[in-house]
């Protein structure tokens, strides 16, 4: 659910980035307010698993679309929703920035999209209602299901709404918003039970990190090194062999688009500030698409080129030309990327807490 900046209009997406800016402010706010020492590995290596984790695109049986973890729900019910905002905009920012995943005009829609509704909408009104002040493995199952489907559907339809007035694309609304819903709904309950499988584990495991479903308090009861460690090899295993077996199929924006225009992918408008904006993704991102970056061809001019092969940029494509291993490294070193960027919000934040 990564917007490109061709479906964006500047009003639209510098709006977007106006409020998602907004939301990180207000929510650093209270982080450096609430914060406990235990959550600052914890944001570091619970973003770390979800870049990764994001990577892996899961088909969709019987639509050749497939869909791919969000984790807002994860982070906001480890995390609180304040700190889990701040870890999905770390994520974006560096898929972005880094391996041009989601356009630089359409980020701070992302970040919305993403982060907001899982965060403030589906966490405290169903996920908390319905797993209640004592929760079992059976409530958090059903209230990690109803919440991440809520979620993903709202964050679908915000694209389709932030589409329609961007007015760049010839995506008419009622067409767009009925496939775009019900394939998000599909990948909303894969979303559900991958949440309720890991907050499940983290239940049984560690019941005191979820406290946040129950309590307003933000403090942890025991040290979490272990269970920060858990997380970090699963983000390692995750993004450096997991990923390999990705689907290939276009996941369900770039499906649904395709669906609408008969087009694999949209052109961005002919304007400066896309130009601008695209060629600073590109001088950017040192592995776009999850990739190696290609050297420049040495054939003389006219000399005819072999053509990439295709869905070659599919983390899940199996090539000969060692896509496996750039894979492998696109998903380890953004990991680490995402847990640094995190783990120096979270230093900066405390470092402002005991200052201000």
């Amino acid at each position: 659910m990564h917007m490109a900046d061709a479906l964006i209009s500047p009003s639209v997406g510098g709006t977007l980035w106006a409020v998602s800016a907004g939301i990180i402010a207000y929510c650093s706010k209270k982080v450096r307010a609430e914060m406990s020492t235990d959550i600052i590995p914890l944001m570091g290596v619970l973003g770390a698993f979800i870049f990764s984790a994001q990577m892996i695109n899961f088909t969709i049986p019987g639509t050749g679309s497939s869909g791919h973890l969000g984790g807002g729900l994860i982070l906001a019910v480890l995390l609180g929703p304040h700190a889990a905002i701040l870890a999905i905009a770390s994520i974006l920012v560096v898929q972005a920035f880094f391996f041009a995943d989601g356009g630089l005009l359409a980020l701070g829609c992302n970040i919305f999209n993403l982060g907001f509704f899982p965060a403030f909408i589906a966490y405290p009104f169903f996920y908390k209602k319905i797993a209640g002040k004592t929760p079992s493995s059976t409530r958090i199952s059903a209230a990690s299901l109803v919440a991440a489907i809520i979620g993903v559907q709202l964050g679908a339809f915000s694209v389709v709404a932030q589409t329609v007035f961007s007015g760049v694309s010839s995506l008419p609304f009622s067409l767009f918003a009925s496939i775009m819903q019900p394939i998000h709904l599909a990948i909303g309950v894969v979303e559900g039970l991958v949440s309720a499988s890991v907050i499940s584990f983290v239940y049984k495991a560690r019941p005191e990190m979820l406290r946040h479903a129950y309590e307003s308090s933000s403090t942890y009861g025991h040290s979490i090194r272990n269970m920060a460690l858990g997380f970090l090899v699963a983000a390692i295993l995750t993004g450096g062999v997991i990923s390999w077996f990705a689907s290939d199929h276009p996941d369900g924006l770039d499906w649904s688009i395709s669906k609408v225009t008969g087009l694999e992918k949209l052109a961005g408008p002919d304007r400066e500030i896309y130009t601008a904006l695209s060629l600073l993704q590109e001088k950017v991102a040192f592995m776009p698409d999850y990739v190696f970056r290609k050297k420049e061809s040495t054939k003389p001019a006219g000399w005819p080129s072999t053509p990439p092969p295709e869905n070659s940029h599919k983390p899940g494509s199996t090539q000969p030309d060692g896509s496996k291993i750039a894979t492998s490294v696109s998903g380890i070193v953004g990991g680490v990327i995402t847990l640094l960027l995190s783990l120096m919000i979270g230093c900066l934040l405390k470092r402002g807490g005991q200052t201000g």
